[in-house]
């Protein structure tokens, strides 16, 4: 939120925001094991962005970031929550498994 705040007064919009959730690291970074990992899709000008990263490596809550510029946004989804989406959506339409259903009625 202060991000998008910091994007917004400079500026810029934030376009999409997706909260990739708590993931094990490959490797300890900064004494950590684990991260919260989100991915925000900006437009914003140079400086809005230059202060941003000035934010993101006063925080000593940011492990690590990556700034990428693009030609165009892409509003779709991450191909990581598209393949969740797609893991949910077969989940609903099995149905419970048999072993939860079994325990269910007992």
């Amino acid at each position: 939120d202060t991000i998008k705040g910091l994007i917004e007064e400079a500026g810029g919009s934030v376009a999409k925001i997706e909260y990739w959730g708590l993931r094990n690291l490959t490797y300890r970074v900064k004494k950590n094991r684990k991260a919260h990992y989100s991915l925000l899709a900006v437009d914003a000008p140079p400086a809005a962005m230059a202060e941003v990263e000035r934010q993101l490596s006063i925080n000593e809550d940011v492990l690590r970031w990556l700034t990428v510029r693009v030609e165009e946004l892409d509003l779709e989804l991450s191909p990581l929550l598209a393949r969740r989406e797609r893991e949910r959506e077969r989940e609903r339409e099995r149905g419970p498994r048999d072993d939860v259903a079994a325990e269910a009625t007992a």
